[in-house]
C-alpha cells in the first residue's frame, strides 16, 4: 500500500477530553504509513504534543502537528455547575472554534498539491470548521468522527425525531426507558452542538470509536437512520492501546503504579470523574466518608474540571483548592492514594490489582474500563453520560448504577456510596460483574487483533482512503 499517495489531516474538538481519542487514531494510521497532520489552536496543541511524547507507539515522525492561535477567550469565573456538572465555563472556547475555519481551508490549500488524496477526520462537533472541503479543495473528503457510543448516539437521533422513519424491533430497547438529555445538557450548549450538526450530510463516511464485537445491533440502527446507502460507517476501536506491555520499560512509573503493585488482585478501587467536571466539596466529603466505611482499598484521582487553557495560571488545579474531611487523608494513607494531577488511568485500569472504576461514565472513560475487563460503578454527571450508564449497566451488565439516572444535581449520601462500593468490591455481585466484564474484555480486545471485527473494519476504512 502506497501511504505517501494519502494524507490525513485530523480536526480535533477544542475540549481536552476529546484530544486523546483522534491522537491514538492518529498513531493507529500511522502504522499504515499514511503521514498525518494534527491541526488545532495552538493551546491545545501543545497539550497534545505532550501526550505525543509519552505515547508507548514510536510513530511520532509520521504526525505533523498544526497550531492555529485564536482571539483572546472570555474566561468566566469557574464556578461548578452544581445542577449538571457540565462545564459552561468552555462555551466560549467552544464558539471560538469558528476562527479556525479560514486557517484549516489555508492548510488543505497547502497540503492539496503533494498528495493524490487529503482525508479530513474531523470530530463532528467541528462540522461547521470543515465545511468548505470540497468546494476549495477537489482532491479532499471528509470522515466525521462521533466521540461517544454507538448506543447513545442512536437513542439522542432518535429521540429528536419528531416523526420516526421506522419502527424498532421488539427486541430493541423500549426509549422510554432511557435516559433523556434535558438537565444533562444546558440549553445554549445543546444550541451550539445542533448548529453542528446542522453541516453533517456532506461527508463522504462516519467513524466510531467503538466495536461491532460490542454494539453491532446500534451500529446496525445508526446506519439504518442515515437512511443514504453512500455513507459508509466505520466501527474501529477501541483507539486506546490493548496491549500495555508496549510502552518503554525505562519509563518513569507513575507512584500509584508501584503501591498498586503491592496489592492483592482486584482488591482496588479506581475512582475518577475526568477532566470536564467538578464534584461540589459537600459531595467529595460524602464520597471521602463512604469510601472510608466501605473498607475498601483505592486510588482516586480528585481535581476540578480543566479550564479553557491549561497552562494559563491557575488553569491547572491546585490541590489545595480540593479539600477532604480533616484527618481524612491521614486516617487513610495506609489504605489508599489520592491523586491530584494527571493520572495514567489506562495503565491503571490495566493493573491485576484494580477491581472495579467509579466513573463519570465518559466515552473513553467506558470504552478502555470495558477494553480492560474493569466493572464500571456508573456515576453519569453530564452530557450524554446517563445513557452511556444504562449502556454499561442494562445492556452490556458490566457496571451497576451509583445515583439514579434521572436524578439532578441531589447529593448522593455517605451511606449509598458506601453500598455501591460494597456490592462491587466485596460481594457474589461484583465478582459476576467482574467475570463479566473479563469475558467483554477479551471480546473487545479481540475485536481489534488481527482478523477481528474492528481490525478488518480498520483495514477496509484504509484500503478506501487509499483506493
Amino acid at each position: 500500500m502506497e501511504g505517501s499517495q494519502v494524507a490525513v489531516v485530523m480536526v480535533p474538538f477544542l475540549e481536552q477530553s476529546h484530544l486523546n481519542s483522534l491522537l491514538q487514531l492518529s498513531h493507529i494510521l500511522a502504522s499504515y504509513n499514511i503521514p498525518v497532520h494534527y491541526a488545532s489552536s495552538s493551546t491545545l496543541i501543545r497539550q497534545v504534543t505532550l501526550r505525543n511524547n509519552h505515547h508507548p507507539s514510536n510513530l511520532s515522525s509520521h504526525i505533523h502537528f498544526h497550531s492555529f492561535n485564536l482571539p483572546p477567550i472570555s474566561q468566566p469565573d469557574f464556578k461548578p455547575d452544581t445542577t449538571t456538572n457540565f462545564p459552561t465555563h468552555l462555551l466560549p472556547l467552544f464558539q471560538a472554534s469558528a476562527h479556525l475555519r479560514l486557517p484549516f481551508s489555508q492548510l488543505l490549500q497547502q497540503l492539496s498539491p503533494q498528495f493524490k488524496r487529503i482525508v479530513v477526520i474531523h470530530d463532528c462537533n467541528m462540522a461547521s470548521v470543515v465545511q468548505d472541503v470540497k468546494a476549495i479543495v477537489p482532491n479532499a473528503e471528509s470522515y466525521s468522527f462521533f466521540g461517544i457510543s454507538a448506543f447513545s448516539l442512536f437513542y439522542m437521533f432518535w429521540d429528536g425525531l419528531p416523526q420516526k422513519p421506522f419502527q424498532l424491533d421488539q427486541s430493541d430497547i423500549d426509549p422510554t426507558r432511557i435516559p433523556g438529555d434535558d438537565g444533562f445538557i444546558p440549553p445554549e450548549v445543546m444550541e451550539f452542538v445542533l448548529q453542528q450538526f446542522s453541516f453533517l450530510g456532506l461527508e463522504s463516511g462516519r467513524l466510531y470509536n467503538t466495536s461491532r464485537a460490542l454494539e453491532g445491533r446500534f451500529m446496525e440502527l445508526l446506519e439504518k437512520l442515515t437512511g443514504n446507502s453512500e455513507m459508509k460507517h466505520f466501527a474501529i476501536g477501541p483507539f486506546n492501546p490493548i496491549n500495555l506491555k508496549s510502552s518503554e520499560p525505562e519509563k518513569q512509573r507513575h507512584e500509584c503504579l508501584e503501591w498498586l503493585d503491592k496489592q492483592e488482585e482486584h482488591a482496588v478501587i479506581y475512582i475518577s470523574f475526568g477532566s470536564t467536571t467538578s464534584v461540589s466539596d459537600e459531595q467529595n466529603a460524602e464520597l471521602a466518608q463512604g469510601l472510608e466505611r466501605s473498607g475498601v482499598k483505592f486510588v482516586w484521582v480528585i481535581r476540578k474540571a480543566d479550564t479553557a487553557d491549561v497552562f494559563a495560571e491557575g488553569g491547572v488545579t491546585k490541590a489545595g483548592l480540593l479539600p477532604l474531611p480533616e484527618g481524612w487523608e491521614e486516617r487513610m494513607r495506609d489504605r489508599g492514594i489520592v491523586i491530584r494531577e494527571w493520572a495514567p488511568q489506562l495503565e491503571i485500569l490495566g493493573h491485576r490489582s484494580i477491581g472495579g472504576f467509579m466513573s463519570h461514565c465518559g466515552w473513553n472513560s467506558c470504552i478502555e474500563s470495558i477494553s480492560m475487563g474493569v466493572p464500571i460503578a456508573a456515576w453519569p454527571m453530564h452530557s450524554e453520560q446517563p445513557k452511556n450508564a444504562f449502556l454499561v449497566s442494562e445492556v452490556l451488565k458490566v457496571g451497576i448504577v451509583v445515583k439514579d439516572l434521572g436524578s439532578l444535581g441531589e447529593l448522593v449520601m455517605s451511606s449509598s456510596i458506601e453500598n455501591v462500593i460494597k456490592r462491587m468490591m466485596a460481594s457474589k455481585e461484583g465478582d459476576e460483574l467482574r467475570n463479566r466484564a473479563v469475558e467483554m474484555g477479551e471480546v473487545v480486545r479481540g475485536s481489534v487483533a488481527k482478523g477481528g471485527a474492528s481490525s478488518l473494519e480498520l483495514d477496509s476504512f484504509v484500503a478506501h482512503i487509499t483506493r
